[in-house]
């Protein structure tokens, strides 16, 4: 089967590192008065590869003297959206932006081009358009990459364990390894088996209630934004594999934020495992190169009558702002197409900003990093779970769902009680 088709058959039901603000390349935000320079701002939301995307923009400018490019990247603790939104209404609007899926595709509607012009719509993936394509066929969305999450593991502390993590499958497996580990802590040099970041909804709501929500709706985000209601059929699971992670996790679970998670924790050798994706390898490798490149693995979260699949998906789209002039936009399209069709680009895609393509014409051979090999093995072998969380109703996740699992790990919400008010506030929402 061919990649083109292989992915098709992924990601046709397919539709963010501490607390920072990243700014680099440019220097100022405003096209200066003295030059005939095109500013291209971009605002996005992953901070893992700020550096290196810094990189590649001046090897473009290099390449473009006309052009100066300023990044500002948001992630972590910090919200992306409400930052974007205050850049909007401030009229400080940047030329490029990111959007997660159709709930933000919906509130950036008025703000966005069609780019089903450029070069790289041509060579995306069958599938990875769907959520970024709007009714009259307009393309408003380009993929980053693909991207896969479940539970990062340390090799060689599963070793003295005597786990082998090839061998969970199920959450009895599970279970079962997690209470291992926890009664070999000293022997093993770690302080707990999981760093849960209860500071971060994001970790818990997105990405965790997705594994167990994505059945429902077929693993597919169109149908989950569509939905006047969510049931949390599998919600006795997810409460599981919760309570699992918050009973042996470093506590207190709602101090602890991403980068303590990542950085501090599983990093230095603290933790055995972390509920993360392939995007934090930058993050590792950064601490510790050694341990990133053959220390790390990535398995599945267990799901009943999905055991084995592992949850694969675009994270974030690029956006071009169609309030800007004519050149402007030009610019910034005509950056994009050779951030992922030309070879100093692809090579960045691949090799610095460490990510999984969602185009064709790359060489997948050249997937470097043990984390995004696990994500393209499962997508290869149609192995995976949808992505619908981005098919949430607008402000559920930050408003009731997210602070609603913070309340129940406080202990100030019971589960019952979480369900019952996510589903009544999905069924508002849908109505407005």
């Amino acid at each position: 089967m061919g990649i083109k088709k292989r992915f098709s058959k992924v990601l046709a039901m397919v539709t963010l590192a501490g607390t920072l603000i990243l700014t680099g390349c440019g220097g100022s935000s405003e096209s200066s008065n003295s030059s005939d320079k095109i500013t291209i701002d971009i605002m996005q939301g992953k901070v893992e590869f700020h550096s290196q995307f810094e990189e590649l923009a001046e090897v473009y400018e290099k390449e473009n003297p006309e052009v100066d490019i300023n990044i500002t990247s948001v992630g972590g603790g910090t919200d992306y959206l409400s930052q974007l939104k205050t850049k909007f209404a401030s009229g400080d609007e940047p030329a490029i932006f990111s959007l997660f899926g159709p709930v933000e595709v919906e509130q950036f509607k008025d703000d966005i081009t069609d780019l089903s012009d450029m070069k790289a719509v041509e060579l995306a993936f069958e599938g990875t358009l769907e959520a970024v394509t709007t009714e009259d066929g307009q393309v408003v969305g380009l993929p980053y990459n693909l991207e896969g999450y479940g539970l990062i593991y340390n090799k060689n502390v599963f070793e003295k364990a005597g786990i082998n993590a090839e061998e969970i499958i199920t959450y009895d497996d599970l279970e079962k390894a997690v209470k291992t580990l926890d009664s070999k802590k000293e022997e093993l040099g770690i302080e707990a088996v999981f760093a849960l970041p209860g500071k971060e909804k994001w970790v818990m709501s997105n990405h965790l209630g997705n594994v167990y929500l994505a059945p429902e709706f077929n693993h597919n985000v169109l149908e989950a934004w569509n939905s006047p209601t969510v049931a949390f059929e599998k919600g006795e699971e997810f409460k599981r594999m919760l309570d699992l992670q918050a009973k042996y996790s470093i506590q207190p679970v709602l101090n602890l934020d991403y980068s303590q998670q990542v950085e501090q924790y599983f990093s230095l050798e603290s933790v055995a495992m972390i509920q993360q994706g392939n995007w934090v390898y930058p993050s590792i490798e950064q601490m510790d190169a050694d341990f990133a490149e053959n220390g790390i693995g990535m398995i599945p979260i267990p799901v009943e009558g999905l055991e084995g699949h592992l949850p694969v998906g675009i994270p974030n789209f690029w956006a071009v702002n169609n309030n800007k002039d004519e050149k402007t936009i030009q610019a910034a399209k005509d950056f994009l197409d050779w951030l992922y069709t030309s070879e100093i680009g692809k090579d960045y895609v691949l090799n610095k900003f460490k990510f999984v393509p969602a185009y064709e014409g790359y060489d997948a051979e050249q997937i470097s990093d043990p984390l995004s090999r696990v994500v393209y093995e499962y997508s290869e072998k149609g192995k995976t779970i949808g992505w619908i969380f981005s098919g949430y109703p607008i402000s559920w996740e930050p408003d009731t769902f997210g602070p609603n699992l913070q309340k129940y790990l406080d202990g100030k919400m019971s589960w019952d009680e979480l369900v019952e008010d996510s589903i009544k506030d999905w069924e508002e929402l849908r109505k407005k």
